[in-house]
């Protein structure tokens, strides 16, 4: 589809998207939000798609909602858009079944960084400045960074993040855990690239899609539960063509050739064990 805020390519199975409003700083829209979801499901459904790198255009990766409307900015939309939602890029990036990497090439700020909270795997540009500040514009943090946060760095440093609504540089995100590498700016980007190349050619697909989900709701399992996931799920793997093809290439020492369908092969996911009453 023809997009506006932002730009979409895929080459060699690493899909970039880019928020892409530079003169703006990429400031979060609705449409950016709704265009982002949508290239999110088309990355979900295609198979020609292994991997994700989010990032911005220009100098700044987000630097939060646009708010050229002024006082207006955070108006009470309960009337005026009963569909209103705190969390409007849909799916999330932790339910698209590829991994996505967040490449912070610049400043992240609001919804700037609540959105790659939501990522996979997070470079930070090192001097750039990096909070989610909703408490200090009279709102709330949003995009699920609720949930997100404390899953990533607990629930201390959750709050010092979400409540003081303080800036951090890229080293701090990383003591703090919410990065995984900070970078200088112009390295971050084709660091993101060049892993997602790698994974994109050395990570079976639906191995890798299904490790990502379970991954994604195992704080809410207990180890027996994971446990029981991790065979099911093992059942759906082994015997499959990709479960010989990555052993023989290992012993071959030759790249794989995956065949594996993400959209095809897509396992009838473990229903939760029922807790006894």
């Amino acid at each position: 589809m023809a997009y506006q805020d932002i730009r979409f390519e895929c080459s060699d199975g690493v899909a970039l998207i880019e928020l892409h409003r530079p003169e703006a700083m990429n400031s979060f829209t609705g449409q950016m939000g709704s265009e982002l979801g949508e290239a999110y499901r088309h990355c979900d459904e295609d198979d020609a798609v292994r991997v994700v790198v989010l990032t911005g255009a220009g100098s700044a990766f987000c630097v939060g909602a646009d708010m050229s409307e002024g006082a207006d900015t955070f108006a009470n939309q309960r009337e005026a858009r009963p569909d209103f939602t705190a969390s409007p890029v849909s799916p999330p990036a932790f339910e698209v079944r590829k991994p996505v990497i967040a490449a912070l090439n610049g400043h992240a700020i609001g919804i700037g960084l609540t959105l790659a909270l939501q990522c996979d795997l997070r470079f930070f540009a090192s001097e750039a400045r990096y909070g989610v500040l909703q408490v200090r514009r009279g709102v709330m943090p949003d995009a699920q960074s609720h949930w997100t946060l404390p899953r990533l760095v607990g629930m201390a440093r959750a709050a010092d993040i979400l409540l003081t609504g303080r800036k951090f540089s890229g080293e701090e995100a990383v003591a703090l855990g919410v990065a995984n590498r900070a970078l200088p700016a112009n390295e971050v980007l084709p660091a993101a690239l060049s892993l997602a190349s790698e994974m994109a050619a050395e990570v079976a697909p639906l191995s890798v899609a299904v490790s990502k989900k379970l991954l994604w709701q195992s704080s809410d399992l207990s180890a027996d539960e994971v446990e029981r996931y991790e065979t099911e799920l093992h059942h759906h793997l082994m015997g499959r063509k990709d479960a010989e093809e990555g052993v023989l290439a290992f012993l071959e020492r030759r790249a794989p050739e995956w065949s594996g369908s993400v959209k095809d092969d897509w396992p009838d996911w473990p229903a939760p064990r029922r807790k006894k009453s």
